[in-house]
């Protein structure tokens, strides 16, 4: 077996079948986190970096008597010695459990479900990527990452349930300089490349490229009229997801949610978010082996519809699992798309801020879902629904319960999915589904 064969479903089935023996009245389940990815880097449209990456790990767990035992290993491609590191962490783990205590908010599957997806994409090489970008963007100072590949994530376990997930994507993120500080970001995601699109990409950042030329128009702290493009949108969900929808921190009070959740505020009946799993990239299934529903309502009409419940929180507060993770954050959230014609946006706008990018977003008061960060590029003062400016840096803090309540005053007809460009460790199937959303009073603080 070859190391690219970590992405191989009979591979899989081999150390799913051997892991996952057991003995006794033990529970055996294994985890396999696998990827071959492609890394490219540009700087001023010239190759910087060029590496692949094939990898892969192996979560395994037993458990026994209320009691769980885990351990995380690399695998190395070569199948007989996988299978005698799995041998070796299972004996380990089950001679571990009778020291444990037992684990009061350990929830296991009890039904067996097993499920299968096979996606093939339709992915560039590398030298295909390479030559779109010197061919393309030759002129332009182009600073980008790509990062594409089969990812995979599958489990199993003694009881003879098997989950498959294996997905081919890309995710090419660049920004276009103009000059210092001074750029326009652009990202181009999904399961089948082609020039095409990347080139429809690359001009329209080209095209607005001119606009940046133009003297910067520095606002004065104030609220202004706003216009959050998608990928904007995008960057205010996810600080959204941190800590918001899940059930733990709805009941330990921290969410930032939590007025939403009791009544003392609702959101515009045109807001509605879901963990969308049928239409995003990631499993359907947990870790745990949990399998996740299709759909999964967390706002309907700007109220609090449900939350995302892992096994423990599970547990702990009596309630279903629904298949959420550890950190109970969604991995395909979406926003249901307006009424506004996306190209009829800075229209509707009229006069005010087009803000194409969002950075470094944090929360300033959790508890009254106050973000703040920065708009930094692609952000133009409009007049007339007509850009006429760049605009220099500022800081907005400003309570998105606020903005997508009271503040909502439009969302476009085109919802966007924007997958993640996290590779820490390893490439993330999380994506993010969001409009564009026209706010009043978006408020600059510096």
């Amino acid at each position: 077996m070859s190391v690219d064969d970590l992405t191989r479903r009979a591979t899989f089935d081999l150390l799913a079948d051997a892991a996952c023996s057991a003995a006794g009245d033990e529970r055996i389940s294994v985890y396999v986190e696998a990827e071959a990815s492609d890394f490219l880097r540009f700087n001023r449209a010239a190759v910087r970096q060029a590496t692949q990456v094939t990898q892969a790990h192996a979560t395994l767990s037993a458990s026994r008597d209320g009691r769980r035992a885990t351990s995380t290993v690399a695998l190395s491609g070569r199948i007989d010695v996988d299978l005698a590191l799995l041998d070796r962490e299972r004996a380990r783990l089950l001679a571990l459990l009778p020291d444990l205590p037992p684990d009061p908010f350990l929830l296991l599957p009890e039904s067996v479900s097993s499920s299968a997806r096979e996606q093939a994409g339709a992915l560039p090489d590398a030298a295909r990527v390479i030559d779109a970008v010197c061919t393309h963007a030759a002129r332009l100072d182009f600073v980008g990452f790509y990062a594409g590949g089969p990812v995979v994530r599958a489990y199993a376990d003694s009881r003879g349930q098997r989950n498959w997930h294996r997905v081919e994507t890309f995710h090419f993120e660049w920004c276009l300089y103009h000059d210092r500080d001074r750029a326009l970001k652009t990202a181009y995601t999904g399961t089948r490349w082609s020039d095409a699109g990347f080139v429809a990409k690359l001009d329209a950042g080209r095209a607005r490229l001119p606009l940046l030329a133009l003297p910067a128009r520095r606002l004065e702290p104030g609220a202004y009229r706003a216009y959050l493009a998608p990928a904007a949108m995008v960057e205010l969900l996810d600080t959204l997801a941190w800590g918001g929808f899940g059930l733990k921190d709805r009941r330990s009070g921290t969410s930032s949610l939590v007025r939403l959740a009791r009544g003392d505020v609702a959101l515009d009946a045109r807001v509605d978010l879901s963990e969308s799993t049928a239409l995003g990239i990631a499993p359907a299934f947990s870790a745990e082996g949990f399998r996740k529903p299709d759909h999964v309502p967390l706002v309907e009409r700007g109220r609090d519809a449900g939350t995302l419940n892992s096994p423990r929180s599970a547990a702990e507060f009596s309630q279903p699992a629904n298949g959420a993770n550890a950190a109970e954050a969604p991995e395909s959230l979406r926003m249901a798309a307006g009424d506004v014609g996306e190209r009829d946006a800075l229209a509707a706008l009229d006069t005010g801020l087009d803000i194409g990018n969002l950075w470094y977003l944090n929360y300033s008061d959790r508890q009254a879902c106050r973000m703040t960060g920065m708009t930094r590029f692609a952000c133009f003062w409009v007049e007339g629904g007509e850009p006429v400016a760049p605009l220099e840096a500022m800081r907005f803090d400003d309570s998105l319960l606020r903005l997508l309540g009271s503040g909502l005053v439009a969302l476009t007809d085109t919802a966007h999915a924007m997958a993640s460009s996290e590779t820490y460790q390893r490439r993330q199937l999380e994506s993010t589904t969001a409009p564009g959303a026209i706010v009043d009073g978006l408020a600059l603080t510096l």
